[in-house]
């Protein structure tokens, strides 16, 4: 067990060597990052249960990554501990958004399930291309070529030039937009 100036000491040592480091000491930056590592390592593990020991090496290495990229916006005359904890809990909180955004079964996944026979009242068509025709121009291109014209994620993609990824953000917003139409509407 440590005492307070062992832990204290221990604590300095990281803010000396970033000092150091910030003014030219590779060698000084080379152990300073090779001290964080475990660190870094214990505090996403402790933070992330259930994730798998890939995800909580992606989130250290963005970690070292985002001190090494902002590293000059440390203030020497403070410690570095705090600075380096904060950004590991920014990076932790990044990381779950991201994995909370993903989807575990790929879309491809559900091609091959047979579509329901559409019964579509020309009315109500009507109706949606009235709605349709007040997003912006790539919402609507992209709403038509999925909603009314029938055509599947691939072909809408090719025909807009999206990527998968891409296709799914863009379809998520023009819902958005279209369901505040709505609701300006009070459909």
């Amino acid at each position: 067990m440590q005492d307070d100036k062992t832990a204290s000491a221990d604590k300095s040592d990281w803010s000396e060597m970033m000092r150091a480091s910030l003014h030219g000491d590779a060698a000084a930056y080379r152990h300073l990052l090779s001290e964080m590592v475990p660190v870094l390592r214990g505090i996403v593990r402790s933070r992330a249960s259930g994730m798998g020991m890939d995800w909580c090496e992606d989130v250290v290495q963005d970690t070292l990554m985002a001190i090494h990229l902002k590293r000059g916006t440390w203030k020497p005359e403070l410690p570095l501990r705090p600075w380096v904890y904060a950004i590991a809990r920014h990076k932790i909180v990044d990381a779950f958004r991201r994995s909370g955004r993903e989807i575990s079964m790929p879309v491809e996944a559900f091609a091959d399930l047979p579509q329901p026979e559409p019964d579509i009242d020309p009315m109500e068509s009507r109706d949606a291309e009235t709605l349709i025709d007040r997003l912006p121009e790539r919402d609507a291109a992209l709403l038509r070529c999925l909603a009314l014209d029938g055509h599947g994620n691939d072909e809408c993609g090719r025909r807009l030039g999206l990527a998968p990824g891409a296709l799914r953000v863009a379809l998520h917003r023009a819902l958005k937009r279209l369901a505040a139409i709505r609701r300006e509407e009070g459909l």
